[in-house]
């Protein structure tokens, strides 16, 4: 579906407005703030809960898009940047802990997520995993490591609302929230947040790339986005070396 400009109807994109590598916040207030890591970035298009910014890493174009927050933004976000060519995705984002001894600022690298939420089971079902591309974690592993930052691998739970998390108790299916809650902590998830899973469905499906990686919430004060942003950047830096080495750009 296309806007009266000929651009994608909700992001405002066409083919050559960005590169296939593109970094995914929620927040529309964040892309300018990781732009500002990319050489020559500019702005390319505002419209609704989506901001994009295009620009290079070691010369290769790059992008940030937000996508809001939920799912169903996210999923929209996805399906028009891959129709106007990009293939790989990272989630960029801050998550709640699910893991008791989780000190805030530290970084989850996701490797899959719960699909706690309704829009990935309008692409698959619910038997179908969300998988991060192996590709994905592999980068963002390696890139936390050369910044030194404190990071774990692992598993998050995607959801629909923000407030179940938050006021489980005064929900009319609060003993299936907090049920739920305890199943994920026992299972060894990580963190919380509210878009993955869908993202990574539906790159799956589309055949292209998607990983996350979140600053989780957790012990104490909640220090600055600026780590998280350094090794998301370096993440994209990670795998453009690796596809430069295997002739795929």
């Amino acid at each position: 579906m296309l806007n009266a400009a000929g651009k994608q109807y909700h992001i405002a994109l066409g083919e050559g407005d960005v590169g296939k590598y593109v970094l995914l916040p929620g927040d529309p207030g964040r892309c300018e703030l990781i732009a500002s890591y990319f050489d020559d970035a500019k702005h390319v298009a505002t419209n609704r809960e989506y901001v994009t910014y295009t620009g290079h890493l070691d010369g290769v174009p790059v992008s940030v898009t937000s996508t809001g927050i939920g799912c169903p933004s996210a999923a929209i976000a996805m399906e028009e940047l891959v129709r106007v060519g990009a293939d790989t995705f990272i989630r960029v984002g801050t998550s709640g802990a699910i893991q008791k001894d989780i000190v805030s600022g530290e970084l989850a690298i996701i490797t899959a997520a719960i699909r706690d939420e309704g829009t990935s089971s309008h692409y698959m079902p619910l038997s179908f995993p969300a998988v991060a591309n192996i590709d994905t974690v592999i980068a963002l592993e390696a890139a936390a490591k050369k910044i030194g930052a404190k990071y774990r691998t692992g598993i998050t739970q995607s959801k629909d609302s923000f407030y179940g998390q938050h006021e489980p108790e005064r929900m009319g299916v609060a003993n299936d929230l907090l049920n739920r809650w305890r199943a994920w902590e026992i299972g060894g998830a990580l963190c919380s947040e509210m878009e993955s899973s869908a993202l990574f469905v539906i790159a799956s499906m589309l055949k292209v790339r998607a990983g996350g990686i979140m600053q989780v919430h957790g012990i104490g004060q909640m220090p600055p986005l600026t780590e998280l942003i350094k090794v998301s950047v370096q993440g994209l830096r990670e795998l453009i070396a690796m596809d430069k080495a295997r002739g795929t750009i």
